[in-house]
């Protein structure tokens, strides 16, 4: 049935222009003005003004499935129920789907607003809610023991806000976890604690079963991709956790598909054997709006391979290279693997 339009709305309006009095077909408008303290912002704020870059079509090898299953939506509804961020959901993982069926998910704590403004990341970017919550890391503990896991991984956003850049909030969450499963090893993913006064020697005296710090791309990308951080900073915190613990595995993690060449990536592979790193990850980057950089290219799964076999001739204990490989991508299964791997090193260096 048609709305019947009200009185004043259904009449012809008068309107005097230069002193004629004319009839005009306008109805009358409404300035409305939008009073709501929580109207929706945009996720990416810092980019908006950016120019559109091209999407490139994805190849075949690229493509996954949209999470269906029963053991994703167990997931999902656990980390809902406490109240949780996940890194998987903020960072649109393509892997969420394979990994939430086998109640894999990687925590992401100290809230789902980024300080850092990186052109890659698909994580909300702005000024966080002041401070932490205090009862998160029970949370992720209780998460932890409700999907029975027997290895979890933790990571956070970049909390430049906080004097200790959220490295307590840390050690509290390795601590709950450990109090409340005491068979799960733990792997956290960290920011870089640019210009945080050593705080980051509390997160490494807490001892996770590995500190995973990832460089993301080679130097000469950094001001366009990671401007907010220092690439010989990010490289000395993880030869700082050999240094102040040396049975500490250290994991690192690139992109490859931004425009990097072959020979950068074989440096940075140089370095992170320099600073002592144990596991290598390497993926493809997807860039994840038309705001974000753009990606240069797909690189093949052949490159992929050789890049492996790179790694592992470099020294690697663990190497996970392939284009939908992600820093937490079966890290329960490549722990397992990497402190076989550690073993059998140490094995034969006494033979």
């Amino acid at each position: 049935m048609p709305v019947r339009p009200t009185s004043c709305m259904g009449r012809l309006q008068t309107l005097t222009l230069d002193g004629i009095a004319s009839k005009v077909h306008f109805l009358p408008m409404a300035n409305l003005i939008d009073t709501r303290s929580g109207a929706p912002r945009p996720r990416h704020p810092e980019k908006q003004a950016r120019p559109d870059t091209p999407v490139l079509r994805k190849p075949d090898w690229i493509r996954v499935k949209a999470p269906t299953s029963q053991g994703y939506n167990e997931t999902r509804n656990i980390v809902k129920s406490k109240g949780l961020v996940t890194v998987c959901e903020e960072a649109g993982c393509p892997n969420i789907g394979e990994c939430w069926d086998k109640k894999h998910a990687t925590m992401m704590i100290l809230g789902e607003v980024c300080t850092r403004a990186c052109s890659f990341c698909n994580v909300a970017t702005g000024k966080p809610k002041p401070g932490v919550e205090e009862d998160e890391p029970a949370r992720v503990a209780e998460a932890v023991a409700e999907m029975g896991l027997s290895h979890v991984v933790i990571t956070s956003v970049d909390r430049d806000d906080l004097e200790d850049g959220g490295a307590m909030h840390f050690v509290n969450t390795i601590n709950a976890i450990r109090e409340r499963s005491p068979g799960t090893t733990i792997e956290i993913l960290t920011p870089d604690f640019l210009r945080k006064d050593g705080w980051e020697n509390r997160v490494i005296d807490a001892r996770p079963d590995v500190f995973n710090h990832n460089l993301e791309t080679v130097p000469r990308l950094y001001l366009t991709i990671r401007p907010g951080a220092r690439y010989f900073h990010s490289l000395r915190l993880l030869q700082k956790v050999k240094d102040r613990d040396p049975a500490q595995f250290t994991k690192s993690g690139l992109m490859v598909g931004l425009g990097e060449t072959k020979e950068e990536v074989m440096q940075v592979m140089d370095d992170m054997r320099s600073a002592g790193v144990d596991f290598l990850t390497i993926g493809q980057y997807l860039q994840p709006t038309r705001k974000h950089a753009a990606i240069d290219r797909f690189v093949t799964p052949e490159e992929f391979k050789a890049y492996e076999e790179i790694a592992r001739a470099k020294g690697f204990l663990m190497v996970s290279a392939s284009p939908l490989t992600r820093s937490s991508h079966h890290a329960g299964e490549d722990f397992a693997q990497l402190r076989a791997a550690r073993e059998a090193f140490l094995a034969a260096r006494k033979a």
